[in-house]
């Protein structure tokens, strides 16, 4: 298993970002491809949060999904019901995990979630729910994929902190956070 461990900056950004977003129903639409419909999605998020297109031009007709640029330079990949951000060089992450590598992996995993936890809360605030990615409470599409959980809610959106649950097949680890949609909120 290699390791690495990098600044928490980027995730900083990201996080800053997804925290001014102050309700997030006007962006949810419907699944749809087509050049309208992706416009209709870059209109409706450009309009809430003040990101730009990551790539001005020609729109893809097959894809339902856009990359946007928040004013800290964070690409965020906005779907009709979630909000993904790309900030793949932060924090710590391990990969090429083998089978004699989960419990080292795992370890690091929970050695180093207090600080993502304390992350999320420095800019969300509060979350409604910490615990194992295996809680019965979590939703069944979610249980067992996340090692641990920490879940925010704001007006039309769930906000995800996780790390990854190493496994059989899964040979990378690390922490993520993403935007669903939610009427809950």
């Amino acid at each position: 298993m290699k390791t690495q461990e990098l600044s928490t900056d980027d995730d900083e950004r990201a996080m800053a970002d997804l925290a001014e977003v102050s309700d997030w129903r006007s962006i949810w639409g419907p699944p749809d491809t087509g050049l309208e419909a992706i416009r209709a999605l870059v209109v409706r998020t450009m309009d809430v949060t003040g990101w730009r297109p990551w790539a001005p031009g020609d729109i893809d007709p097959d894809r339902y999904t856009w990359g946007l640029i928040t004013p800290r330079e964070t690409v965020m990949l906005v779907l009709p019901d979630a909000v993904l951000p790309e900030s793949p060089r932060s924090g710590w992450s391990a990969y090429e995990i083998g089978p004699s590598d989960l419990a080292a992996a795992e370890e690091g995993l929970d050695e180093r979630w207090p600080d993502q936890l304390l992350l999320g809360r420095k800019f969300w605030g509060p979350p409604v729910f910490v615990g194992s990615g295996s809680d019965a409470r979590v939703p069944a599409e979610w249980r067992g994929r996340r090692r641990h959980l920490a879940v925010w809610l704001r007006p039309g959106a769930e906000f995800h902190l996780y790390a990854t649950q190493p496994g059989p097949g899964i040979e990378q680890a690390g922490f993520g956070y993403s935007v669903y949609a939610s009427e809950v909120a």
